[in-house]
């Protein structure tokens, strides 16, 4: 998760409310069973290790994505035969990393953010795993870029896209995605129970009520199939039809 069009979220999370809000990553919950299922499910490669634990020293370390969340969006991106891959929300690469080493030789993750100070981060550990040919990074606003693929004719190309942005323009990114994939194409939005506030009433703060119109969207949206799970931090998995 990083800055495809702004600070996280569209507002500056610090402290408290960054580390709540991803408690149930599996890197911060403590429960039990998720320890179980992550131990007892976890593929991660020795360099995949270290870039996660480099990012935990991060100041905004929060944003990393559950290794649990990007480990599934690889599953069903060799499952669907992906080539073509969007990475909205690059932070410092892990989601980048675990998308290419799921692709083909000839596969392509198309990475959107607008910070090189974090994405550099991320670099050195996409070319020690040898994937770095496979990545392109974009750095501008991720519906500009977007946008510029609608209109280089590249709409109906992409086989899967992963959104882990600023959650005011998530509705945004949807609609553009949508166009961008294949039929049987899947998009994947992190972060969708949002530490539980969705369900919060009182919580009328700009993240979350763009979140929860998006829920409230997508389990109607009669263009695609949909399975909203409660791993990491909420995912909601979109089959285009």
């Amino acid at each position: 998760m990083s800055q495809a069009s702004g600070i996280r979220g569209g507002a500056v999370h610090t402290g408290t409310r960054s580390l709540k809000m991803s408690s149930m990553k599996s890197y911060y919950d403590a429960d039990p069973l998720v320890q179980y299922c992550v131990k007892n499910s976890l593929r991660l490669t020795d360099v995949q290790k270290r870039l996660n634990d480099v990012t935990l020293q991060h100041s905004r370390a929060a944003m990393l994505g559950a290794p649990e969340v990007l480990q599934l969006n690889s599953n069903i991106m060799q499952a669907i035969g992906a080539k073509k891959v969007l990475d909205i929300g690059v932070f410092t690469g892990a989601s980048s990393l675990s998308a290419a080493l799921a692709l083909p030789p000839e596969g392509k993750v198309h990475a959107l953010d607008i910070s090189e100070e974090y994405t550099n981060i991320g670099k050195p550990f996409w070319e020690e795993s040898g994937v770095a040919d496979k990545i392109r990074l974009h750095i501008a606003p991720a519906a500009e870029t977007l946008q510029k693929f609608v209109d280089g004719g590249e709409a109906g190309t992409f086989d899967y896209a992963f959104i882990d942005a600023d959650k005011t323009n998530y509705d945004r990114y949807y609609e553009l995605c949508l166009t961008l994939l294949r039929p049987g194409g899947v998009i994947a939005f992190d972060n969708t129970l949002w530490d539980g506030a969705v369900i919060d009433p009182a919580d009328q703060t700009p993240d979350t009520v763009a979140l929860r119109k998006l829920n409230e969207k997508l389990k109607d949206d009669q263009r695609i199939n949909i399975s909203f799970l409660k791993i990491g931090d909420g995912l909601s998995l979109c089959f285009k039809k």
